[in-house]
């Protein structure tokens, strides 16, 4: 297989950042990119656009919210739209398995405030994911998890750790059940490869000047199971495209492997 590139991104709107996406990943060529939050429905996707650079575009979606996609260069099989079977439920997760490697792209509810009924939903929704990696993939196997999260890990995920401890995306009980996935055998590729402080793959709107300022959060990964874990080579950040036009609040977080 040579070198595999996957990447994740939270776009905020396929429809504001098309062009965008279609630039980068023109640019970068990844063999797979997953996008969480496109926020259109299946019919207003543009499938189109992705299908003459030469991939497919997988796609869940609903009106206004959340939506995920997998574009994928190499034919994808086994393809699954839902967490849940059988029941109505928002547009989070898509897998498919490509090029004999299972690809898992969710977007994590946001969970909105501590002991919110929503906050209660996304450690739900978290554990019942966990539930469905381990019902369905075997650590042992090759497997990548790739999204937006909505949590950060470690105090060196956000820029200031003391006074946001406690707050939504940075709580223990998040915290918590985000460690139980490396339990059970998934690898942070960004911590395998950088330590280090300050890699942040979001940085809210509201903050003025928050990407100059480094006031970010690192709540985006790329987990893999041990055997792929193994075969990357690089892990990184593209901070140029959050500092384009019109950007989304996040950017591309972007793993390499070699096969």
């Amino acid at each position: 297989m040579g070198t595999f590139t996957l990447a994740t991104f939270n776009a905020n709107s396929i429809r504001a950042r098309l062009s965008a996406v279609l630039e980068w990943t023109k640019k970068k060529e990844p063999d797979v990119l997953c996008l969480q939050e496109c926020k259109v429905q299946e019919k207003d996707f543009p499938f189109a656009a992705f299908e003459t650079l030469g991939y497919t575009a997988l796609y869940r979606g609903q009106k206004s919210y959340n939506g995920v996609a997998v574009i994928t260069k190499r034919p994808p099989d086994g393809i699954r739209t839902g967490l849940y079977e059988g029941i109505e439920e928002e547009a989070r997760f898509i897998s498919a398995t490509i090029g004999q490697i299972p690809v898992v792209n969710v977007y994590v509810p946001q969970g909105v405030a501590p002991g919110t009924e929503k906050f209660a939903y996304k450690l739900r929704w978290l554990r019942d994911l966990l539930s469905h990696l381990s019902q369905h993939y075997n650590p042992k196997a090759p497997l990548l998890v790739a999204g937006d999260f909505n949590v950060a890990l470690e105090p060196r995920d956000v820029y200031d750790p003391e006074t946001l401890r406690g707050e939504v995306g940075f709580h223990p009980a998040e915290q918590s059940v985000l460690r139980d996935y490396l339990s059970w055998g998934l690898v942070d590729l960004l911590r395998k490869h950088r330590p280090e402080v300050g890699l942040y793959t979001f940085w809210d709107y509201r903050i003025p000047n928050a990407l100059k300022r480094k006031m970010g959060w690192r709540v985006d990964y790329i987990f893999a199971t041990p055997p792929l874990a193994q075969k990357s080579k690089s892990v990184w950040i593209d901070l140029e495209a959050r500092t384009a036009e019109k950007p989304s609040d996040h950017t591309f977080l972007v793993a390499e492997f070699e096969m």
